[in-house]
């Protein structure tokens, strides 16, 4: 693990708990509880800690998925394969650790798949690393189905060890602006509603209607991104050939149908976890984009991962 961050009390407790995982030669041992799950609000450094324990790693049998890129694969492995159950196998591989970032569950379809996936890791005798924004029981929400996913919170917590990373600071509001990928975007307020559409992509058979496409940059208007029925499948397949995103008269969120409020939260995982450069212009402040919006999950995180964005003094969060 790095020595030279400062760590917050959680943070140091959490690092603890991975290294417990290696044995003396820094490869993964199996207990009696198989992992850990960090768990906290966005920005914590949950993500900061699996990498670096991940990295560390003294093994080329390692696996590490964000959460729509793994169902994004699955899904493309099952319908080549036929089957959900040949395409977890194709995935993890000989993977004897897996690392799986930005775990959530707000949909009883993927609950099933994560059932399925969880018990193939389980019989693999596969050390798992997972975080969330969520304790466990707070997963499927949704009291239509919450019953439903109860046995997986149980072996959730029966095989892994529940660990909290909630210390009292979002990190990503402290961070400097400017760098590399994610960091080196721009959150600027730009009014502007014209929208001139020059071109269709492709994502798998979804035709999306682009603003601009320059080599590896793209521009969308954002009605034409996520007031459509995109998927975060698509958002994963685009940013493999588009490294620099610009995305268009974003309008108050409490302004548009929660479904395309959900869309940007999922845009901007892919995108984050991508680590590619986004600049998004609103029509609005930060704080005012993603003020007064009724139950849309993971807003937060959302908000928390363009706070990272260099924005002028009147787009900040606060």
């Amino acid at each position: 693990m790095k020595d030279d961050v400062t760590l917050d009390a959680d943070q140091l407790r959490a690092r603890a708990r991975l290294l417990e995982l290696l044995d003396r030669h820094g490869r993964p041992i199996i207990k009696r509880q198989r992992g850990i799950y960090l768990h906290g609000r966005p920005g914590r450094g949950k993500t900061m800690l699996m990498d670096d324990f991940f990295a560390g790693l003294a093994s080329n049998r390692k696996r590490r998925f964000h959460f729509h890129g793994f169902f994004a694969q699955l899904h493309t492995v099952a319908h080549e394969s036929g089957s959900i159950d040949k395409a977890i196998d194709h995935l993890l591989g000989r993977a004897e650790l897996v690392c799986f970032d930005e775990f959530h569950v707000h949909d009883i379809g993927d609950a099933m798949l994560i059932a399925r996936m969880l018990d193939a890791l389980l019989t693999r005798r596969i050390v798992l690393v997972v975080t969330s924004n969520y304790p466990p029981e707070q997963l499927l929400p949704n009291p239509l189905f919450h019953d439903r996913f109860l046995p997986t919170i149980a072996r959730i917590r029966t095989h892994l060890e529940i660990v909290a990373v909630d210390g009292a600071l979002d990190y990503r509001t402290r961070a400097a602006h400017g760098g590399t990928g994610f960091a080196a975007g721009c959150y600027r307020i730009d009014d502007v509603s014209d929208v001139d559409t020059a071109e269709v992509v492709l994502a798998g058979t979804r035709e999306i209607q682009a603003s601009a496409v320059d080599g590896s940059a793209i521009t969308f208007d954002f009605a034409a991104l996520c007031g459509t029925a995109t998927a975060a499948a698509d958002y994963v397949e685009l940013a493999r050939r588009f490294r620099r995103w610009t995305v268009r008269n974003v309008p108050p969120l409490r302004e548009v149908p929660p479904d395309w409020a959900m869309r940007l939260v999922n845009l901007i995982d892919v995108l984050y976890d991508a680590d590619l450069e986004l600049t998004l212009a609103a029509r609005t402040a930060l704080s005012d984009l993603v003020a007064d919006v009724p139950a849309i999950p993971d807003l937060a995180r959302t908000a928390s991962r363009l706070s990272e964005l260099r924005q002028p003094e009147s787009a900040v969060l606060r």
